[in-house]
């Protein structure tokens, strides 16, 4: 009996291997046989191009406003190419319409769509594509690689940062950490929900910690929880 075919979307917050996930899908996938095609939406390496923060990258397909899925994969076969599975990376840039039709692919054309992508901007509001993901996925998976806000705590949050300062107003999508820093520099931050709350980026942590004029306390760090070694006899 073959598998059904399944919409998968692996999410999580910036830093967490997403990218690097889908590389490694995309070949384990290839090494037992099967033929993919790879999308991804405004990589931080460029047009085209699907890349993880550990230097690793490949080609891909540029999703635009105008591609359908659907079209993609049926011309492909038409042609005489094998689609068994679509590696689909950045999908927070995908288009609740992008969604549907990666459903449809999944269900028409029993194709396996693995999705990867952050769920919620620096406002912490959900991305439109990320959303209608969720809404339609047989199976929505958290990544249990761990991104750490600088207090060392889990981090929950994306934040967006500006010439070294946090903003939570402006357009949603912004792709950032691809210049040299100056003062209109977007970058990104993980953050804890508490320092996030706090306006508390890296770089404001150690600007007050630099200042004579704040006491190490009013940095607010989160304590970092401790591990006890469990009794094994009870």
């Amino acid at each position: 009996m073959c598998a059904v075919a399944e919409l998968v979307f692996f999410s999580g917050t910036m830093d967490c291997g997403k990218s690097t996930l889908a590389l490694q899908m995309d070949h384990n996938h290839g090494q037992r046989g099967r033929q993919g095609l790879i999308f991804t939406r405004l990589d931080r390496a460029g047009s085209a191009t699907l890349s993880s923060r550990l230097g690793l990258s490949t080609a891909a397909i540029e999703v635009t406003d105008e591609l359908d899925f659907w079209d993609v994969v049926a011309d492909e076969r038409m042609r005489g190419g094998r689609v068994d599975y679509l590696i689909c990376d950045e999908v927070q840039f995908y288009s609740p319409v992008h969604a549907e039709q990666l459903a449809r692919v999944v269900d028409e054309l029993g194709v396996d769509v693995f999705a990867f992508g952050i769920t919620a901007d620096f406002r912490t509001r959900l991305f439109p594509g990320s959303q209608r993901l969720i809404e339609l996925a047989d199976r929505v998976q958290v990544l249990q690689v761990e991104a750490l806000c600088w207090c060392g705590s889990r981090a929950t949050h994306n934040a967006r940062v500006v010439g070294g300062a946090m903003v939570v107003e402006g357009e949603q999508v912004v792709v950032g950490d691809t210049a040299p820093e100056g003062p209109d520099t977007v970058e990104y931050e993980v953050l804890c929900r508490r320092h996030y709350m706090r306006r508390m980026t890296s770089h404001a942590a150690r600007a007050a910690s630099l200042s004579p004029e704040v006491l190490p306390f009013d940095l607010d760090l989160c304590p970092v929880p401790v591990r006890r070694p469990v009794d094994a006899t009870g």
